[in-house]
């Protein structure tokens, strides 16, 4: 799953993991992908910190704090590449922090480190 206000960011993520042949679920903010991941149970989910209404930081504590989709992975997404924000994001309980722009091997490292096969 790919979470992310910008279409551009959801496009760009969302064909380059199709083209490696994963299923790919989008949604634009946090309360959007909220409703989205009990339906779909994404193996991994890609989230955006800026965004409005739910930000990244609290979609991820949110998905960490269910107990149905607490070890589901959580990787970060942000132009923002401060030590503060990574150490953020690991208080919410993300498993890796990701600095756009990102490439597909990135998105694929991701994936390939913390999805069982």
């Amino acid at each position: 799953m790919v979470i992310d206000d910008s279409k551009t960011i959801r496009r760009t993520a969302e064909s380059l993991l199709a083209k490696a042949g994963c299923d790919v679920v989008t949604a634009t903010d946090g309360f959007e992908a909220l409703s989205k991941i009990t339906e779909q149970k994404p193996d991994i989910i890609f989230v955006d910190i800026m965004m409005p209404r739910l930000d990244g930081y609290q979609t991820c504590a949110l998905i960490k704090n269910n107990s149905i989709f607490k070890q589901t992975p959580v990787v970060m997404l942000s132009s923002k590449d401060s030590i503060f924000d990574r150490a953020r994001g690991r208080i919410v309980g993300s498993e890796q922090y990701l600095t756009k722009p990102f490439t597909k091997d990135d998105l694929l490292g991701a994936i390939r480190e913390h999805v069982a096969a």
